[in-house]
């Protein structure tokens, strides 16, 4: 396997929608060790963290208006980014009314935090929306799993590496990110926890 294929590959995995939708049934699992509590709490918050903004950009390319799910171009994230907000807002309102686990309402939450920040950056820089995505997934895996969830570190790294070989950003596009990524899911998803 070559490495740009092997790079194109995990530039897939690590798509933000999938580790998005992923976290959020993982944590959904787990708030439901519960006494009471549904484990699939996580389904909903997936599908308006991670299945509605897809659509909508799939929709996008599918129509011309975007000319990849990753949206290379700078330009072209504002309204989409700006959608996902939108998203994440309403299911935030949705989960609370309905009274899902605190867990899931907090990675909503964190997850809208870091949408407003990329979004903001957006406006000027491309920072890895990828990077910030799977460094986030690992800070909020350790902070629900403890220390043994630092294994998935090296998948950050992969992610980021990905990025970079494809040229889809510079390594201080994915420094960035993944750096802001993991502080949002080391402060504000704790916080929201609580």
């Amino acid at each position: 396997m070559t490495a740009d294929r092997a790079a194109r590959i995990a530039s897939e995995v690590f798509a933000p929608a999938v580790l998005v939708a992923a976290l959020m049934l993982v944590v959904g699992w787990h708030a439901g060790d519960a006494p009471g509590v549904s484990r699939w709490w996580g389904l909903p918050g997936a599908l308006f963290a991670a299945g509605i903004p897809l659509a909508y950009v799939l929709r996008g390319v599918r129509q011309g208006r975007l000319t990849s799910h990753h949206i290379p171009e700078r330009e072209h994230r504002l309204v989409p980014l700006l959608f996902g907000i939108a998203s994440v807002a309403a299911g935030l309102v949705a989960l609370i009314v309905l009274g899902a686990p605190r867990d899931v309402v907090a990675l909503l939450g964190a997850g809208g935090a870091g949408l407003v920040v990329f979004t903001a950056v957006t406006h000027w820089w491309k920072m890895s929306i990828h990077a910030g995505v799977a460094a986030g997934t690992a800070a909020t895996l350790t902070a629900v799993y403890g220390p043994a969830a630092l294994l998935s570190v090296p998948f950050v790294l992969l992610a980021c590496w990905a990025r970079v070989r494809l040229s889809a950003h510079t390594i201080a596009q994915v420094v960035a990110g993944a750096a802001v990524g993991a502080a949002i899911a080391g402060t504000v998803f704790p916080a929201l926890r609580q």
